[in-house]
């Protein structure tokens, strides 16, 4: 008797491992997905990857840095800003951005921008992970002073909670201003 049980349950669970792994729907599925979306839109925009930063710190029109250690996470850097000061872990960061989609026909219901707002995203670099995705974080490191801009390629694994769920990744174009009191 108990190596009918034992049997069925390994026949249950083999049937189960069976029907999760047909699941278009899974993690997985969608996390291949993503990063096709990221490589299409990659060879769509002509942005040519580079695994270093430019030594003359000289960035081509199109060179996005493949940012180590972060899967499909790409940085652009866009303007140096004044390298008087370089941000520091605790320093207040506020950002103008635009969140667009990597769809090839942009999808405008999800299209973001805070150039008309009052007040820009502010967050604690190195410190605030709830308001700004991890991705900003890195950026930010990158961009290191006060007016510098950017544009990142940014997976749902470095992006805000909701992208994280939706596993929806999302271009970036940032500035920031790193207030001095």
């Amino acid at each position: 008797m108990k190596h009918l049980q034992t049997y069925i349950l390994a026949s249950l669970l083999i049937m189960l491992a069976g029907l999760s792994s047909c699941n278009t729907n899974s993690y997985s599925a969608k996390r291949a997905a993503e990063d096709k979306l990221i490589a299409d839109f990659i060879k769509r925009q002509n942005i040519n990857v580079i695994y270093e930063l430019p030594e003359d710190s000289v960035w081509g029109e199109k060179d996005y840095l493949k940012v180590p250690g972060y899967d499909d996470l790409y940085f652009h850097q866009d303007a140096y800003g004044d390298t008087s000061y370089t941000v520091k872990v605790g320093d207040r960061i506020l950002v103008r951005y635009m969140r667009y989609t990597l769809n090839e026909i942009a999808d405008t219901a999800r299209y973001i921008t805070t150039a008309e707002q009052a007040y820009p995203t502010e967050f604690q670099y190195g410190i605030d992970y709830t308001t700004a995705p991890e991705g900003w974080h890195v950026a930010v490191k990158y961009m290191a002073h006060n007016g510098a801009a950017c544009k990142i390629i940014c997976p749902s694994k470095q992006g805000l909670d909701a992208e994280k769920s939706t596993v929806t990744p999302y271009g970036y174009d940032m500035q920031i201003k790193i207030p001095r009191y």
